[in-house]
């Protein structure tokens, strides 16, 4: 059987030094991506939407952060202990998404209270065009190459040229596509429901969504760690574990709290 042979370039052109990846527009341009739905969802609910290029700072700055913190620590903790001053290599790759998530939760707490802004309302709102986000940066690491999968003879399977000949998952899109769902779920839940339910619900259906993915697909990659931990998980579903819980957690406080309002 013949596989798809993904052989791209990971850069669009280098000039001396200066490299420009296909990785970093995708990661940036994410950003303005949600940045224009951030805008919709301001003026729809009457809000100055002229405070968010300043969030897209702090949302960029927060994400590669934390992205490349746990990279660091959870993922190759020997190599960048040894070498810290390798940590601030954020050019060579090396982001983990749950990390980036935190780093953007912190940063967006920062924001809110500068902003005298609600930071829950703000959470669940930035969680739609956050799914998008996460399927941009997937797409990235599709043209790099990286975060592969298992070997597979699906017919689906592809064969990433630039490391190997063997076919495997291309679990990338997988992750990929199921981001798309996810964002198209949460815009589907934001237009239906009252703005007040959509502020208690979005930020748990998030969480319970998109690391449920990231948490099942693991079974079909490679493992990324380069240390051993004797547990039937790898790195990225013990990552993925506690956002779980805390989407649980966030929505079985909202159901409460919308039933008692009720009664």
């Amino acid at each position: 059987m013949e596989h798809f042979i993904w052989n791209a370039d990971p850069s669009i052109f280098t000039f001396g030094a200066l490299q420009l990846r296909w990785y970093g527009v995708l990661f940036v341009g994410s950003f303005f991506v949600g940045l224009m739905i951030a805008k919709w969802i301001y003026t729809r609910e009457a809000k100055d939407p002229s405070v968010l290029d300043n969030l897209l700072m702090y949302a960029l700055v927060g994400a590669v952060i934390g992205a490349r913190l746990a990279h660091c620590l959870f993922y190759e903790p020997e190599h960048y202990l040894s070498h810290p001053v390798e940590i601030l290599k954020v050019w060579e790759g090396g982001l983990a998404s749950h990390g980036g998530l935190a780093g953007v939760l912190i940063s967006f707490y920062l924001f809110a209270k500068r902003y005298n802004t609600s930071y829950l309302w703000l959470l669940s709102r930035i969680a739609i065009p956050g799914a998008l986000t996460a399927m941009f940066v997937r797409i990235g690491n599709f043209f790099n190459s990286e975060i592969l999968g298992l070997p597979s003879d699906a017919p689906w399977a592809v064969v990433f040229a630039r490391v190997d000949m063997i076919p495997r998952h291309p679990v990338q899109l997988y992750e990929a596509a199921s981001y798309f769902i996810i964002f198209l779920i949460l815009l589907g839940i934001y237009k239906k429901v009252s703005p007040d339910f959509a502020t208690k619900i979005l930020p748990g259906t998030f969480l319970i969504l998109l690391f449920s993915v990231r948490f099942l697909l693991e079974y079909t990659k490679t493992r990324q760690e380069d240390y051993i931990i004797n547990l039937p998980f790898t790195t990225g579903q013990l990552l993925s574990i506690p956002y779980i819980i805390a989407g649980i957690i966030w929505i079985a406080l909202a159901l409460g709290a919308s039933r008692n309002k009720s009664a």
